[in-house]
């Protein structure tokens, strides 16, 4: 048992009666010095942002929301309002028949979708799946408290059937808070009666909001997680959630009950402090009799799909949810 193994098996909840074991491929000594210098100068610019007034998070906002995506895999970008609300569009909205990608972006429920990695992902997804993709500009904190950016999920959701979009072939994916939309939105799919995905991709999702030292990871690697400042995401769930109740199972997934989902392919690293966020809502997944598929990948950061233009070896994660998707797609 190797080492990364060891730590993983002292810091993790069970996954199926097992710790769950790492996915097996090989970080190179140049991923792992790139992960090296995000931990010292990425998650101290985070702690800054969040730490910091109203007036600088809208800045650091603008500055994120003005990047351009210079590479869409040749599809056409746009922007535009799908239903009542607006996004980033790749690809044609008239091609119903195609499968449909609903990305739901993260940035700890204050930050915008990134062009230049959010726009730039959906587009390798949608090229290899011959896929229509629509990111929603959810609204944000501080400025929108929770449910908003859920209400705007959901409409997005909704918009693409009114649209002629099938639901046997429509996806959710995001990551980390967009994870945690992911779940708030199939939830929201279940209470209102609508068709069911085919299938959906929590990327290190964050599915607990009431506790900022729980699950356990949180506490136990907030010294090596390479982004996240866990102790000043404190300040995101008072901006977000507000006084409303955590424990609300919209706001913490962690605590829904997860009968009737679509199958579930969560995906998080060893090294960040919301792996047993995504370890405990597998756990409860499988236990609902859900089809889940989860994968722990060895020494990367938090939400590392988003990051392949940094670490080559992200190029098998990507794959791995295409192949995902095209599995559940028409079914």
């Amino acid at each position: 048992m190797n080492a990364d193994t060891t730590t993983l098996q002292r810091a993790t909840p069970s996954w199926d009666g097992a710790v769950p074991p790492l996915k097996p491929v090989t970080i190179s000594l140049r991923s792992r010095i790139i992960v090296w210098l995000l931990k010292r100068l990425l998650r101290p610019f985070l702690g800054w942002v969040v730490r910091g007034s109203h007036v600088r998070i809208a800045r650091v906002q603008l500055a994120l929301a003005s990047q351009v995506c210079k590479d869409s895999s040749g599809l056409a970008q746009d922007y535009r309002v799908v239903g009542r609300v607006p996004g980033h569009v790749l690809g044609d909205l008239r091609d119903t028949h195609k499968p449909a990608i609903l990305y739901l972006h993260g940035g700890a429920f204050l930050m915008p979708a990134v062009p230049q990695t959010h726009v730039w992902l959906l587009g390798r997804l949608c090229r290899e799946l011959d896929a229509v993709g629509f990111m929603a500009d959810y609204r944000l904190a501080p400025a929108a408290k929770f449910p908003a950016a859920l209400d705007d999920c959901e409409r997005a959701y909704r918009a693409l059937l009114e649209l002629g979009f099938d639901a046997r072939k429509i996806v959710i994916a995001g990551e980390s808070a967009g994870g945690n939309l992911t779940l708030g939105v199939l939830q929201r799919i279940r209470k209102a009666g609508l068709p069911m995905p085919c299938c959906a991709v929590p990327i290190s999702p964050a599915t607990e909001l009431g506790r900022i030292h729980a699950p356990p990871s949180r506490a136990l690697k907030r010294k090596r997680d390479p982004i996240l400042p866990i102790a000043a995401l404190a300040r995101v769930d008072e901006m977000y959630a507000g006084d409303w109740d955590a424990s609300d199972p919209e706001l913490s997934p962690l605590y829904a009950d997860l009968t009737g989902f679509p199958p579930l392919y969560l995906l998080a690293s060893d090294n960040e402090v919301l792996l047993d966020d995504t370890v405990l809502l597998a756990r409860r997944a499988r236990e609902a009799g859900l089809k889940v598929k989860l994968d722990v990948w060895p020494a990367l950061p938090h939400a590392f799909p988003l990051f392949e233009a940094l670490f080559p070896e992200v190029r098998e994660a990507r794959k791995d949810m295409v192949a995902f998707m095209r599995e559940h797609i028409g079914r």
